[in-house]
């Protein structure tokens, strides 16, 4: 069997603040809420960058109002742009390439988020096919993320995102269905359910919206949980050992504790050893809801 492409490789596909101008301070805009402490228009610097580009509250985010600065994921595209399309350009020593810069970053990060989402989906092992089509997927948004400036700039990213999906999509529904596909939830808005009585082992999840919902004690066994909003969830001595393509940043955004399973390449957030543990009560099978 051919060797897929090592490409980006994991590395690359990870974050490296070191190796950034601060983009992610910077490029985006920040609406005062739960997720921000103020507001901040797209292109300025949020207050509390520093001059070395490092966080003047990175250790107390959290504590400061800022947890959406910590579940942020920029999948490493900071630092391609920094040192590879910009060639290790500071858009504060160089104003002239700020805006390009930021506008560029705003089209790597979904380029970088695709290649590890098709990077997971290899894992899966798909059929030697759709295999096939990944890995093609997988070279040529990589050779896009290595365009210049002026034509990441003019590439349609939604369009070629959408082609991307359908192939995540396919994968992920065939490794549900190696064990009995579950129920379809794709989309659904679920903010705040208690779904601990719902069977979700092999559910479509994908894109689903869990803000605030009590997964407790819930087996999540190949589920597919392709951008599922986890904010505030409660996944307590839930089992997400085997959920498909699920991300780090997610299970940060999450509420969980010692006894939450997860995937053997996430790690256990910090901040869940300080929530309160309370008894979770484990329910596998139930009334569909």
């Amino acid at each position: 069997m051919p060797q897929e492409p090592r490409l980006a490789g994991a590395d690359g596909l990870r974050a490296d603040c070191a190796r950034c101008v601060g983009l992610c301070c910077v490029a985006p805009a920040f609406a005062a809420s739960a997720d921000f402490a103020l507001d901040k228009p797209a292109g300025q610097p949020c207050r509390n960058l520093r001059a070395d580009f490092g966080c003047a509250i990175h250790a107390e985010l959290r504590e400061r109002g800022f947890p959406g600065c910590t579940v942020f994921d920029c999948f490493g595209a900071g630092q391609r742009v920094t040192q590879v399309t910009f060639g290790g350009r500071d858009w504060r020593e160089e104003p002239r390439h700020a805006q390009a810069m930021f506008d560029v970053f705003a089209v790597m990060r979904p380029l970088h988020e695709l290649l590890w989402y098709l990077t997971e989906s290899l894992r899966l092992r798909p059929p030697a096919d759709l295999r096939a089509e990944l890995t093609a997927a997988l070279v040529e948004t990589e050779r896009l993320a290595g365009e210049s400036p002026e034509t990441l700039l003019a590439l349609d990213v939604d369009a070629h995102r959408a082609t991307v999906n359908a192939l995540l999509s396919r994968t992920a529904d065939l490794a549900r269905a190696r064990g009995g596909a579950g129920a379809d939830l794709r989309g659904a808005a679920l903010v705040g359910r208690d779904l601990r009585r719902t069977i979700l082992r092999g559910a479509n999840l994908r894109g689903a919206t869990l803000i605030g919902a009590d997964l407790r004690g819930v087996d999540l066994t190949r589920a597919d949980l392709t951008g599922a909003d986890l904010r505030g969830a409660d996944v307590r001595g839930a089992d997400l050992s085997d959920a498909l393509l699920l991300h780090q940043s997610q299970v940060d955004a999450a509420r969980g504790d010692s006894r939450t399973r997860l995937p053997r390449r996430i790690t256990s957030p910090a901040h869940w050893s300080h929530l309160p543990l309370t008894p979770a009560r484990p329910v596998r099978r139930g009334r569909r809801r």
